[in-house]
């Protein structure tokens, strides 16, 4: 990974040589109400010169429209367009909307243009529906949707999540040569399907693309090949940029980026030097991006002291480390235990003409936490409040489950409470920490209590929810509604794992139920869950402690056959056991099979 570092300085050396109610009359009426504008119309005589510069407001807008349609002679339908189009990019999607009202009742001429831009205001407004509708209308007025119109409906459905008539829309145009897809088009299908996680289609797309006239760009190949990527299918990913290339198409910093990112999370860091290596000899340059990701990567494989050399040459090349360069480095001193190391990057990040978010508090707060240190981050957690900073559900969350691991159980529901009048919605990690603060202190009928609590708020609880309540009920000695509730996990779409099985397991023997055990285990293997070393144990030790020896040899058997070992806590009881007993060379056996070999 030094190598890494001379890679990086390598690669720079060769640097540096209001609201409003949307359409109150019935859509059907305004048809007849404005001047459409062919092709054909589209030569004007001298019109008064509209001077869009005026308008920082909304209101502006609308005091200028009125004006424009008292005008004589009136401004042509590109004027009124252009207006449109200002409102838009204030993301005044609703205004744009109210002004095409107006549009209509005082008869304002439109085009295409103006349909596709009220198109994009629904769909970024989240009224997808409405923007279908005015895509029919114009249709039956005679308009003709264009490549613009088309890809503003692409994105109309990718927002509404309807994935397959957006595939299904784009296709359409291809075969049927609807428009000629540009790069901005192509990108939109293509990316749209990346985030829908369909990178399987994205992928045959863009293969299917390269065979027409419609080319993808640099930048749809990178949009696959970073949903690759983060899809863990690097390999895939590396054999696009190698067809890419072959196709006369040079990847990009981006491009690369993506690539980096997703081989540092395989830990397969020879090929990202290879990748670097590509970047200098093709003159791509390392971004702030670029660095960040093998800084974090550092951080997250314990190698800190690499991310604080990366962070050198950042400096010493005039690349500003933004905060999150910072934070990757809290992160990974915080992963290290080292919070005397996180809490000085912390306070550097002033020092360095940046201020500290959220996400920097919630990872030095999360550091302290899981040291014990809950004091500590209490004190972070009031002074990201008092510096003006909004708390999230994770910040929240850390906080909770900090002190209910240090038994500070009415502190965290006070917490809880704060959370809630702040407006602040708990997710299900939030309500599993506090249902596993009630199971702890054998609080099990307020635990289920809690539960339909979660239900009404519609967090729908998971196999994290459910293991809690059934090791909740085991500890308080209800083996029966433990059972019950395991049963019922099916019916509600949810499949037991180990760990819920081995929780069973262990109360079952523990009160004398090893028959009932055994079918467990046979009833746990038809459904799919295989049994593991930390199940055998957990069912060994259970025995061990009620002096059961004999009945945990039977166990120790099947342990051995399925090729587990003991582990440190059954083998210690296992030879106390044999210690304090006579000689018994069944169980002298079988210890020697299931100690681990060295």
């Amino acid at each position: 990974m030094r190598g890494t570092e001379m890679l990086i300085r390598r690669a720079l050396f060769a640097k540096s040589s209001h609201h409003y109610g949307i359409f109150t009359y019935p859509f059907s009426s305004f048809c007849s109400n404005f001047h459409s504008v062919g092709h054909k119309d589209r030569s004007f005589s001298s019109k008064p010169r509209i001077d869009l510069s005026c308008i920082n407001e909304l209101d502006d807008a609308f005091f200028l429209f009125r004006q424009m349609v008292r005008m004589q002679p009136q401004p042509s339908v590109v004027e009124f367009t252009k207006l449109l189009q200002v409102i838009f990019k204030m993301k005044q999607y609703s205004g744009a909307l109210k002004l095409f009202d107006e549009m209509r009742q005082w008869g304002a001429p439109v085009n295409e243009y103006t349909m596709t831009i009220l198109i994009n205001c629904c769909f970024l407004s989240k009224r997808v529906d409405v923007g279908f509708a005015i895509f029919g209308y114009f249709c039956k007025l005679g308009y003709e949707a264009d490549v613009t119109t088309f890809t503003a409906l692409l994105k109309g459905f990718f927002l509404d999540g309807n994935v397959a008539e957006a595939e299904k829309l784009f296709k359409k145009v291809l075969t049927l040569n609807l428009c000629e897809p540009n790069d901005v088009m192509i990108l939109t299908a293509i990316d749209g399907l990346c985030k829908a996680g369909r990178v399987r289609i994205a992928r045959d797309l863009l293969l299917l693309l390269e065979k027409t006239i419609y080319k993808p760009d640099v930048k749809a190949y990178s949009a696959v090949i970073d949903c690759l990527c983060k899809c863990r299918m690097v390999d895939n990913a590396l054999e696009l940029k190698s067809r890419m290339i072959d196709k006369g198409i040079s990847p990009t910093v981006v491009t690369y980026s993506s690539m980096i990112q997703g081989l540092c999370n395989f830990g397969r860091w020879k090929e990202v030097k290879d990748l670097l290596n590509e970047m200098v000899d093709h003159k791509i340059y390392l971004t702030v991006v670029t660095f960040n990701i093998l800084v974090d990567a550092f951080c997250k494989e314990g190698n800190v002291r690499e991310a604080e050399d990366v962070l050198k040459i950042m400096k010493q090349q005039n690349i500003s480390p933004d905060i999150v360069t910072y934070n990757a480095l809290i992160d990974g001193y915080c992963l290290q235990g080292k919070m005397d190391k996180a809490k000085e990057v912390f306070d550097s990040i002033t020092d360095n003409g940046l201020k500290a978010c959220i996400i920097s508090y919630g990872t030095l707060i999360n550091g302290y936490c899981k040291k014990g240190k809950v004091d500590e981050a209490r004190h972070l957690f009031l002074e990201a409040s008092s510096k003006g900073l909004q708390h999230t559900t994770v910040t929240y969350s850390i906080m909770i489950h900090g002190l209910f691991s240090k038994g500070r159980n009415a502190d965290g529901w006070k917490l809880y409470k704060d959370m809630e009048a702040q407006h602040v919605r708990p997710d299900l990690c939030t309500c599993n920490i506090l249902l596993q603060g009630l199971c702890k202190t054998q609080q099990i009928a307020d635990a289920f209590l809690f539960l339909r609590a979660m239900e009404d708020k519609r967090l729908n609880p998971n196999l994290v929810t459910y293991g809690i309540l059934i090791n909740g009920l085991c500890k308080d000695g209800k083996l029966v509604e433990a059972k019950n509730l395991l049963n019922e996990l099916p019916s509600k779409g949810l499949k037991p794992n180990i760990k819920i099985y081995t929780v069973i397991l262990g109360s079952l023997c523990r009160k004398g139920c090893v028959d009932e055990a055994k079918d467990l285990i046979v009833k746990m293997e038809r459904s799919g869950c295989a049994p593991d070393s930390v199940m055998y144990n957990s069912i060994i030790q259970g025995l061990l402690k009620k002096k059961e020896v004999y009945k945990a040899i039977p166990f120790l058997e099947e342990m051995h056959e399925r090729g587990f070992s003991a582990d440190a806590a059954t083998f210690s009881m296992l030879i106390s056991r044999l210690q304090g007993s006579n000689k018994d060379d069944v169980l002298l056996e079988l210890i020697k099979k299931v100690v681990p070999k060295i």
